[in-house]
């Protein structure tokens, strides 16, 4: 698996900014971190090691380093300054280095586990339809079987109809609620204006039922959505 997609991180002005990032742009984000790492501790135990795809900016390890002082975590991302401001995070909350271990690449360039839980937060509508499934079954390669793995990311329907979530001009009617949502967390309206259009221009976001069928072809299975903000979902499932 190649895997070489460019990261929309490395812009050090985009670097800065990411930390304001989510929670102006996904609805509930605060919940969705608290909500992940509730899903992953059925089953993570206390002293447990959880893979985190797309750990650049160090958001979600810091929220779940704090509220599981026994974890401990390996997380990957292209972005090496994403990946330094993650690290600065952490040093910041005062969470040990020996509890984190960060690595800069692919899934592929991440140890081989075995982990008792990984996520992907807000990272997937960034990775080509087509390097989804090998993606997803390098993170699954490296789960203990049954193991969960959360993920969310942006998905919309179509407006084909399928599944019952179509609609002429759906898809459209779901972006433009989610530039609505930056605008009213403050977002300048034309700015908000551009990411829409760039994220429909530029961005692979699948229907919720592409995504489910892409976590079974992985070889996940119990595929559960927990998540639904405006455009983006959040499923959870178990490796095989």
């Amino acid at each position: 698996m190649t895997h070489q997609h460019t990261s929309p991180f490395t812009d050090p002005a985009a670097v800065a900014r990411y930390v304001d990032g989510p929670r102006r742009n996904v609805p509930g984000y605060d919940s969705l971190l608290r909500m992940s790492r509730i899903l992953l501790a059925e089953r993570v135990p206390a002293d447990g090691r959880v893979l985190v795809v797309g750990a650049g900016g160090g958001l979600e390890l810091e929220d779940m380093a704090r509220a599981h002082p026994g974890w401990r975590f390996d997380g990957v991302d292209p972005s090496q300054p994403m990946l330094d401001l993650a690290a600065q995070r952490l040093q910041s909350a005062g969470v040990p280095g020996d509890r984190v271990a960060l690595h800069h690449g692919y899934v592929q360039s991440a140890p081989a586990g075995p982990f008792d839980g990984a996520t992907c937060l807000l990272t997937l509508h960034f990775v080509p339809r087509e390097e989804r499934v090998p993606m997803l079954e390098e993170i699954r390669r490296r789960l203990k079987p049954g193991a969960p793995l959360v993920v969310a990311h942006l998905s919309a329907a179509d407006g084909s109809g399928a599944g019952g979530e179509g609609g002429a001009g759906e898809r459209g009617l779901w972006l433009s609620r989610y530039a609505a949502f930056q605008v009213a967390s403050g977002v300048p309206p034309e700015h908000a204006a551009r990411a829409r259009d760039k994220i429909a221009a530029e961005l692979a976001v699948l229907t919720p039922q592409e995504d489910e069928a892409i976590l079974r072809e992985a070889g996940f299975t119990d595929v559960q959505m927990f998540y639904m903000g405006f455009a983006f979902r959040g499923w959870v499932a178990s490796a095989c």
